[in-house]
């Protein structure tokens, strides 16, 4: 996620052309794309980020948003998540076909907001967000007391885990780093696996390690950064030292695709990753029976046991010329109905309280260890700048696990690029 803010006079331009188009509050009857009887019409754009196992599902669920809407056309666009961010702001800088809707990364809702690229939730949803929607997935959407973007997803990390090769091997499913060490050396031992995949290319990985040590990328109530405090070397220490004791592999490029492909083949016995992989892990031939795959927690560091808050929300551009239907294609893509469908084909968490009442949910086993893990998440800072920490971060992460650094040395420089993107920050 490479920063990319654009130019003061760029955004006051923007500023100007949503004014004249009825930017405001999403709350003053939209662009004029309802007909005179309020019937929506037009064409709704939506740039979706879901992975490739995800994304004809959405598909098939935005494009049935015309069975409410006929005068509605859908157009779904999948935009690779890596790219996303960037791709999104030069649609929104530009105004030049950008999206009516995006699928965003709850780290990125702030960042959009504080540019003037999205436009207010309309009041009505704005009151059901806060009172229907659990109270972190809801934070994720907020910006300066406003609510700009709706939750569709939420998300943590845990630990995945190949149920037989840990049988194979005699070991249960480690709590800990140092347990991990330790498992994953009898499985070497007993069935010439190796035991885990360390993603070494993206820094999103790092952050169940730096909570593992009590620590944190910034403290944003007190403006500090804190990712070169003692927590943060150690957690670089722990990236390192993972990958020297033989514990995992790594690998500095194309992470994913390589931590998927040694995971489902059966070459590697753990991954630490989300529910947005479950889908993905299930094709493998490794899952081809559902019951072989296990969760549990990530592996606690010296100070305990931690996990990042993610997920997406769905947001609407201040430049659409379809606002009233762009909203209301927000509202129905996080309905508890479509969520309750997005669990149960793609184990993905609602957002909706009530939605983990509904069997389908509340019967689905990945939700049952996710939901759980969820609760306890680390929420991150939500500033404008959180995305924009990521990629310095992966430059000294990749760095560390990789040997080309020390620990203390990739801490040193992450710290001085964060003050260089947190201006005034201690």
């Amino acid at each position: 996620m490479r920063r990319g803010i654009a130019s003061t006079a760029l955004v006051a331009a923007l500023a100007l052309a949503v004014s004249a188009c009825g930017g405001g509050d999403g709350n003053d009857g939209g662009s004029g794309d309802k007909k005179a009887g309020g019937e929506l019409s037009g064409t709704v754009t939506w740039w979706d980020t879901s992975n490739d196992a995800e994304k004809a599902t959405f598909q098939k669920i935005a494009e049935a948003f015309t069975a409410k809407h006929p005068k509605v056309t859908v157009k779904y666009v999948n935009v690779p998540y890596g790219d996303a961010q960037n791709k999104v702001k030069n649609a929104f800088s530009s105004g030049a076909d950008a999206p009516d809707v995006i699928r965003a990364d709850v780290g990125w809702v702030a960042d959009f907001a504080s540019l003037g690229y999205l436009d207010k939730v309309p009041a009505e949803t704005a009151k059901k967000v806060d009172s229907e929607f659990l109270a972190q997935a809801a934070a994720s959407g907020k910006f300066e007391g406003a609510t700009y973007a709706v939750p569709q997803v939420i998300d943590t990390m845990g630990l995945f885990y190949n149920k037989k090769i840990l049988k194979d091997a005699g070991v249960e499913a480690p709590t800990s780093l140092e347990e991990l060490k330790t498992a994953a050396a009898a499985i070497k031992k007993k069935t010439g696996k190796s035991g885990l995949y360390l993603r070494g290319d993206d820094s999103y990985w790092f952050l169940p390690l730096i909570y593992g040590e009590g620590g944190d990328l910034v403290d944003a109530k007190n403006k500090t950064v804190t990712v070169d405090a003692p927590a943060g070397v150690k957690a670089f220490k722990a990236a390192r030292d993972l990958v020297t004791s033989g514990a995992a592999i790594t690998n500095a490029t194309d992470g994913w695709n390589n931590m998927q492909t040694a995971f489902k083949s059966g070459k590697v016995a753990m991954m630490i990753n989300g529910p947005w992989a479950v889908a993905d892990a299930y094709a493998g031939d490794q899952f081809k029976d559902k019951t072989n795959l296990g969760i549990a927690a990530v592996p606690a560091g010296s100070a305990g046991q931690g996990a990042p808050q993610g997920g997406h929300d769905l947001a609407v551009y201040a430049g659409s010329k379809n606002r009233d239907a762009a909203h209301a294609f927000v509202e129905y893509m996080t309905s508890q109905d479509v969520q309750v469908q997005s669990a149960k084909e793609l184990s993905l968490l609602p957002t909706r309280t009530a939605a983990y009442e509904v069997p389908e949910v509340k019967g689905n086993e990945m939700v049952q260890f996710f939901k759980p893990a969820v609760d306890k998440a680390v929420e991150r800072a939500w500033i404008p700048e959180n995305g924009s920490l990521f990629a310095p971060l992966q430059v000294q992460y990749t760095k560390a696990v990789t040997g080309s650094s020390s620990p203390e040395d990739a801490a040193e420089a992450a710290g001085a690029e964060f003050r260089k993107i947190l201006k005034g920050w201690k």
